[in-house]
Formats: C-alpha cells, structure tokens, sequence
C-alpha cells in the first residue's frame, strides 16, 4: 500500500506580516517563480506516494486549485474546513474520509515547509512504513543547524532495533537552553507526522473524544463536489481548536522519531527567508540590478508582492545615510563583517548571522567601522518599497538638499 500525502494548507501566514490587514499566507507566496506549496505538490509526486490529500479552507479553494493544476497533478481530493479550529481537527478530519481504508499509511505534510534531498525522506518513509501500528505515531526530528529559538525540539532513546523513541518535548527554548538540548542531542520537531489512519481514530477516541465524535459527523455527512469535500459546518463548528502536537502528541504514548540530516526550514521569519536568498543569491543576482553609491553597492535580488529583497555590500568606512521610512519596515541579515548599527537613539555591533529588524518610523544607519567589507541580506516590507521613501537627516555624502 502507498502512502497517502495529507498536506495542511490552511494557514494564514500572519507572523511574516504583523502590521498588514493584506498579509499572504507563507504556502503561496511567489519567492521568485516558485512556492513552498508547490514544492510540497513536486515532492509528493515520488513514487512513495499515493494521489494526495489537501486539507484548507474556502477562502484558499481556488489558489490551491491554480497550483494543483500548475503543477500537473489531476488526482487528488481537497478537503475543506468550513471553519479554522487549528490542526487536530484538520488532520483527523482528513484521515477520515470514505476512500482511505482504516490501515492506510499517512504521512501529514504542512504546505509552507522547505525540504531538500527529499530522497533521503522518501527512504526514511519507506524504511519505517512497517513498524507503524494502530497506536503508534512516527515524528521527523531534524539535525539543528544552530541553536534557534524558533523551533520546538526533542530528544529520543534508542529501543528496539533502529526504532528511537521519543522521550522529551522542548517548546521552543531561549537560544542558551538550545544548545543545552543540541548538546544532549536534541533535534528540531518539524511538525511533520507518519501513521496510520486507525492510530490516529484510536488516539483522538481515546484523548479527544468529543473531537473525534464532530469530526465523524462532519466528515461522514460532507458533500463531495468536483473532487472536494465540502466538511459539515454545524459538527465541524462544535469540534474544539487545538493543535495536533497539543490535542493528542502530548498524550499518547508510542511517539518514534525519525532523524534526518537534511536541510530544512519552515521560513517562518524574514531571519530564515534572508537566509534562503543569500544560500541561492547566484539563482536571483542580475547585473543590471546592481547599484552603485558612495558608500559601496546594492543590489536588488528579488521584488515580490509587498516585499523586496537586496543585498547590500558597505566598503571600509563607509556611511550610510541616518534615514527613516514612512512607508516600509526591514529586516537586515549579516553575512559578512561588522557592522556598527543605529537604531534610534541606540548604537551596537552586530556579526555575522545576526539578525537586526528596523520598525517602520525608526531612525537608523549602518557602518562600516573596520578594515574588510560588509555584507547584509536585506528584506523591505511595506506598501512603497522605492528610493523615494528615504527620509534622511545626516549624510556625509552631501545628500541632504
């Protein structure tokens, strides 16, 4: 039996976007002639998979249609929440639909992660498709890169055979209790799940009861119209918001990791798209995009719809004027050298891989105090992303007229 895909697309994305009502939701923002629910429908395309399932809402019908279709896959169902109530409703629901048999592989996706060497994944997958059962569940923990806060962890005891079991959850830990955990071997929880559908009705009947009872009602009185099923809203409504992780991962009992050294991100902060861009920067770098100043260059690497990405380059002792934006926030990644920032009334260093955010309004400056050139990834995001929004009040170029 293959396994089946659930791939959960219906977030929202607000964390990228805080201070827009217009924010896009993270699956299906262009990065530059691709998204990470495209990739997500590319990688389930392998032969380890069955025709896939996607779990959204409404509002999102036809962009994940315009993918499907984009992307050539023309089996699938959709399966849509009339209501958002978090992941464990979403996840069960799916699982209960008519056509998948009670010992059916799933492997639950989320649609805005970036996975590469998904052979590597498929191999795991495949390799661990045996040891499921109707109780147990299998998690992907992946090697940290660095000690982020962003990402929950666990760590695992070996039992039997190669099978390791899932001891310890971490919520998200401050940087210094991160490389604790990494110390002890702790890897990132992905928040990408492999069971089997009776694993996942014995565990909700178990701890979630009245979930599983809502979502039986929903899924089995849902209409199905063009490959879409359409969940009843008035169970589906009475069904309680909860995530999966808390819901049913932090009860149940038989919880495997499967361990994966590949890279990996959910980019779910402007630090980790920067990041993504300078790893791929060749792919978006064009010589007519290139600007020159007195201060060193920039150029500008991608525009997409509300933000734009740049590399800035500072030469020895170069000043960048002290200026605001009416219009724009920015997010700065360090990925050369030392920068002496400004930021309002403060002034500190900053190094490589550090993270600096600019507010909207706040006065600010870079530079270049050493000997060796600086380099930042920078992400502007707001309604006017133009040379027209800087406001500056010092410039030791003369800029200021």
């Amino acid at each position: 039996m293959k396994i089946r895909p659930v791939i959960l697309c219906g977030g929202a994305g607000t964390r990228l976007w805080p201070n827009s009502k217009n924010h896009q939701a993270k699956q299906f923002i262009d990065f530059g002639n691709w998204t990470l629910l495209g990739k997500t429908l590319d990688r389930v395309k392998s032969s380890t998979f069955d025709s896939p399932i996607i779990s959204t809402n409404l509002k999102y019908l036809k962009e994940v249609k315009k993918h499907l279709k984009k992307h050539k896959i023309s089996k699938y169902k959709i399966v849509l929440e009339p209501a958002k109530k978090n992941t464990a409703p979403a996840i069960l629901a799916s699982a209960l639909i008519k056509e998948i048999p009670n010992k059916q592989p799933l492997m639950i996706f989320a649609a805005d992660h970036l996975i590469e060497k998904a052979s590597i994944f498929n191999k795991a997958i495949n390799k661990n498709k045996t040891n499921l059962t109707d109780q147990n569940i299998f998690i992907f923990g992946i090697k940290p890169t660095s000690p982020s806060s962003e990402y929950g962890y666990f760590l695992t005891k070996k039992v039997k055979g190669s099978i390791n079991k899932v001891t310890k959850f971490i919520e998200k830990p401050k940087e210094a209790k991160a490389k604790q955990v990494i110390k002890k071997k702790g890897y990132w929880n992905s928040g990408m799940f492999f069971l089997r559908k009776d694993s996942i009705v014995n565990n909700f009947k178990k701890y979630q009861p009245t979930i599983y009872k809502n979502c039986v009602n929903a899924a089995s009185k849902a209409r199905l119209k063009d490959n879409t099923y359409y969940l009843n809203k008035t169970f589906f409504e009475k069904a309680t918001a909860k995530s999966f992780d808390y819901a049913i991962l932090e009860k149940m009992k038989q919880i495997n990791s499967i361990k994966l050294d590949i890279p990996w991100s959910d980019l779910g902060s402007w630090k980790e798209i920067l990041k993504m861009y300078d790893k791929n920067k060749n792919k978006y770098y064009k010589k007519k995009n290139v600007y020159y100043r007195p201060w060193g260059r920039y150029v500008n690497l991608f525009e997409g719809k509300g933000f734009l990405i740049k590399e800035l380059f500072v030469k020895p002792k170069g000043i960048l004027s002290l200026q605001k934006h009416h219009h724009r926030s920015e997010h700065w990644l360090v990925t050369q050298g030392t920068p002496k920032i400004t930021l309002n009334k403060d002034s500190f260093y900053k190094k490589q891989n550090d993270h600096i955010f600019i507010p909207l309004e706040a006065v600010h400056r870079i530079q270049n105090p050493g000997k060796k050139p600086i380099k930042i990834i920078e992400a502007q995001v707001g309604s006017i992303l133009k040379e027209s929004d800087i406001v500056r009040f010092q410039d030791v170029y003369g800029r200021i007229k």
